[in-house]
C-alpha cells in the first residue's frame, strides 16, 4: 500500500481522509466561478445596448452559436488536458496550471471589451481542460486499495459541485444583474483565485498522489466490471494483438477531427461576422449546393467518424462488438438527451428573463424571501461546518491553506448577507433571471440521496430503461414550458407568464439529469475492455461536445419558430424529441441487454 495513501486516510473529516474534502473546496470554487459566468453569458450577450444594464444586443441565435461552440470546446479540451497531465506534469500540477489559466479567463471578462471577451472565453476553455478531468483522477488514486469507499467520496465530491454550482449563479447573477456585468464576471475570478491558492497551499497533505508521473506506470482496472471468465479475458487480450490501430483509421480520426473542429468554429463566425463586434474573418467562405461550407464540413466529418466507427468495431470478437454497440446507442441517447437538457444554457434562461413574471408583491414577496433566505443560508451553515471540521484536522500541517480557505467563506458569507439585506429591505420583489438556474443545483442536492437508493434497491432498472426514463421526463419538463407559453402570441419578445412552469420544468429536467448522466460514464467503464476505456471516455465526452453544440444550434430557432409558429410550438419541438427517443430506448431494452452480455 501507498505510504503517502496511508497518511491521507491518517486525518479523517466525515469518514473521509482530509485531502477529498481540500478537493471539494477546490471544485466548488472552480464550479462556483464556471456556473457563475456560464449563467450571464446569454444574458450579457442579448441584453440591449440601450438599458440601466446594457450588454451587446446581440440577436440570440447569434449569442447561442457563439454559447453551443463553446460548451462544446469544453468537454473537450479534457481529453488533451487528461492525457498531459498522465504523460509529463501529473494531476496536481496540471489543476493548478488550470486554476491560473481559467483565473485569468475570468479576469479578461470582467474588462468587458470585445477582444478581452474572446480571450477570456479561450483562456477559459483551455483552463478547463486541465483541471476537469484531473481532479477527478487525484481522488481514484486517493482511494486506490479503498476501492468500497470509493462511491461514498464521488457523492461527497459531487455535493461540492453542485454547491459551487448554486452558490455562483446566485451570486455572480445577483451581482452582474444588479450592478454591472463586470461585476459577476470578476466575482467568479477572485472565487477561482481563492480555490487555486487554498490548493496550492495544502500540497503537503497529498505527499506523492498525484504527482508527476514516474517511467514505470500501472493501470488501475475497472473493479468488478463483469467477473468475467477466464476463457472471455483470453479473447479479450488476443483481440487486443488483432485489432491495432491502423494508418487508415488514424487519418480518419485527424480529418473528422479537424472538420468537427473548423465547423465548431465557423459555425458562430458564419452568423455573427456582420456584427462589428467579431474580431475575426469567416473561415469557410464557400457553398456546396443549398449547404453552406460549415454545414458541408460538418457532415463531412460525420461520415468519416462513421466509417471509422464501423470498421473499428466491425474488427473485435463477437463480446466486445456487441458491447460496443450498446455504447453507440447509449452515445445517441446522450446526445439527444444534452441537446434538450442544455436549453437551460440558452433558451430557458431566455423565458426566465423575457417571458416569466418575476415581480412579487405583498405576502407572496415575503414568502418568496424567507424561502431563498432558507434556501441560501442552510446550505452555507452545513459546509462552513464541513470547512470547520477541516481546520481542527489539518490546521497543524496546512494551516495557510485553510486560512485562505476561511478568508473565501468570509467573503462568500458577506456578500450572502448583503443581497438578503438587499433583498429584504424591498419593498416587493423582483426575482433575478439567473435565479433560476439554482433550481437544479437545489434539486440534485435534494433528490440525489432518494435516487441513490432507488439504484440500490431490488427495483434497480436496467441501463436502458433508465436512459429512456430520463428522456421522458426531460420531455415533460418541456411539455409544462410549451403549456405555459401557450398564451404568449407568435413574435412576442416580453410576456408575463407564471414562475410555477419553470420551477416544474427544472424539477423534471433534474430527475431526468439524475436517470440518465450519473450512470453513463459508470455503464461505459463496464461495457468497455480496460484498454479502450480512455479511448472510448473521449467518445463519450465527444458525445456531449454534439450535444452542447446542437442545444446552441437548435436553441437559436426560438426566434424563427416562435414568429413563425408560437414560443409553445418551440418547446413542444423539445417535448416530442425527447419523448420520442425516451420510448425508442425502453423499445430497445431487450435488444440492448442481449449486447450488453450480463452487465447490470
Amino acid at each position: 500500500m501507498n505510504t503517502d495513501i496511508e497518511n491521507l486516510f491518517k486525518d479523517k473529516v466525515l469518514g473521509h481522509p482530509a485531502g477529498l474534502f481540500v478537493l471539494f473546496f477546490t471544485e466548488m470554487w472552480e464550479r462556483f466561478s464556471f456556473y457563475g459566468m456560464r449563467i450571464l453569458l446569454i444574458l450579457f450577450l442579448t441584453a440591449p445596448f440601450v438599458s440601466d444594464n446594457p450588454g451587446w444586443d446581440w440577436p440570440r441565435e447569434h449569442a447561442l452559436a457563439l454559447i453551443g461552440t463553446y460548451a462544446s470546446l469544453l468537454y473537450l479540451t479534457p481529453i488533451i488536458g487528461g492525457y498531459i497531465a498522465d504523460k509529463f506534469t501529473g494531476y496536481r500540477i496540471a489543476v493548478v496550471i488550470g486554476c491560473a489559466i481559467m483565473t485569468l479567463g475570468h479576469a479578461f471578462m470582467a474588462v468587458e471589451t470585445t477582444t478581452t471577451f474572446y480571450l477570456g472565453l479561450a483562456f477559459l476553455v483551455i483552463g478547463t481542460g486541465f483541471f476537469k478531468p484531473n481532479i477527478t483522477s487525484i481522488i481514484s488514486e486517493m482511494y486506490k486499495g479503498k476501492e468500497s469507499k470509493k462511491d461514498g467520496a464521488y457523492t461527497i465530491f459531487y455535493m461540492g459541485v453542485n454547491a459551487g454550482a448554486f452558490f455562483g449563479m446566485m451570486l455572480c447573477g445577483y451581482l452582474a444583474e444588479n450592478f454591472g456585468w463586470s461585476w459577476g464576471f470578476g466575482l467568479a475570478g477572485i472565487f477561482m483565485f481563492f480555490g487555486m491558492m487554498q490548493f496550492l497551499l495544502a500540497k503537503n497533505l497529498f505527499g506523492s498522489v498525484g504527482g508527476k508521473p514516474g517511467k514505470v506506470h500501472k493501470v488501475e482496472l475497472p473493479q468488478n466490471i463483469n467477473e468475467e471468465s477466464p476463457e472471455i479475458i483470453e479473447e479479450e487480450k488476443a483481440v487486443e494483438k488483432l485489432n491495432p490501430f491502423t494508418i487508415l483509421d488514424y487519418v480518419l480520426i485527424v480529418l473528422s477531427a479537424v472538420g468537427g473542429l473548423l465547423y465548431l468554429f465557423n459555425d458562430p463566425i458564419e452568423k455573427i461576422s456582420g456584427d462589428s463586434l467579431l474580431p475575426f474573418e469567416i473561415v469557410l467562405p464557400f457553398e456546396i449546393g443549398e449547404l453552406s461550407g460549415s454545414k458541408f464540413v460538418v457532415l463531412f466529418a460525420l461520415v468519416l467518424f462513421l466509417i471509422l466507427l464501423v470498421s473499428r468495431i466491425s474488427r473485435y470478437i463477437p463480446l466486445v462488438r456487441d458491447r460496443i454497440i450498446a455504447v453507440v446507442f447509449f452515445g445517441v441517447f446522450t446526445v439527444i438527451f444534452f441537446a434538450a437538457f442544455e436549453q437551460a444554457l440558452g433558451s430557458m434562461t431566455l423565458f426566465a428573463r423575457d417571458y416569466t413574471n418575476r415581480n412579487l408583491v405583498g405576502s407572496s414577496a415575503m414568502i418568496f424571501k424567507v424561502v431563498d433566505a432558507l434556501l441560501t443560508t442552510v446550505p452555507l451553515i452545513i459546509i462552513t461546518w464541513v470547512l470547520y471540521l477541516l481546520f481542527k484536522k489539518t490546521y497543524s500541517r496546512i494551516g495557510l491553506s485553510n486560512i485562505v480557505l476561511g478568508l473565501a467563506f468570509v467573503g462568500i458569507w458577506g456578500l450572502v448577507i448583503y443581497r438578503l439585506t438587499d433583498k429584504f429591505s424591498q419593498e416587493g420583489n423582483q426575482i433575478d433571471a439567473s435565479w433560476f438556474g439554482i433550481l437544479n443545483s437545489f434539486f440534485i442536492i435534494t433528490l440525489a440521496p432518494m435516487f441513490s437508493r432507488w439504484w440500490e434497491s431490488k427495483y434497480n432498472p436496467s441501463a436502458a430503461m433508465k436512459y429512456g426514463l430520463g428522456l421522458i421526463l426531460l420531455g415533460l419538463g418541456f411539455a409544462i414550458l410549451s403549456y405555459g407559453s401557450t398564451g404568449i402570441t407568435p413574435g412576442s419578445k416580453t410576456a408575463s407568464v407564471s414562475m410555477i412552469f419553470l420551477i416544474l420544468a427544472y424539477l423534471l429536467h433534474t430527475m431526468g439529469e439524475l436517470c440518465l448522466s450519473p450512470v453513463g460514464l459508470s455503464y461505459l467503464s463496464k461495457l468497455v475492455p480496460a484498454r479502450m476505456i480512455g479511448f472510448m471516455f473521449g467518445i463519450w465526452y465527444l458525445a456531449i461536445a454534439i450535444g452542447q453544440k446542437a442545444a446552441g444550434t437548435m436553441g437559436g430557432m426560438i426566434d424563427k419558430i416562435s414568429e413563425q409558429y408560437s414560443l409553445s410550438t418551440f418547446f413542444l419541438m423539445f417535448t416530442l424529441v425527447p419523448i420520442a427517443f425516451g420510448f425508442i430506448a425502453i423499445l430497445l431494452n431487450p435488444v440492448l441487454k442481449r449486447l450488453m452480455h450480463g452487465v447490470r
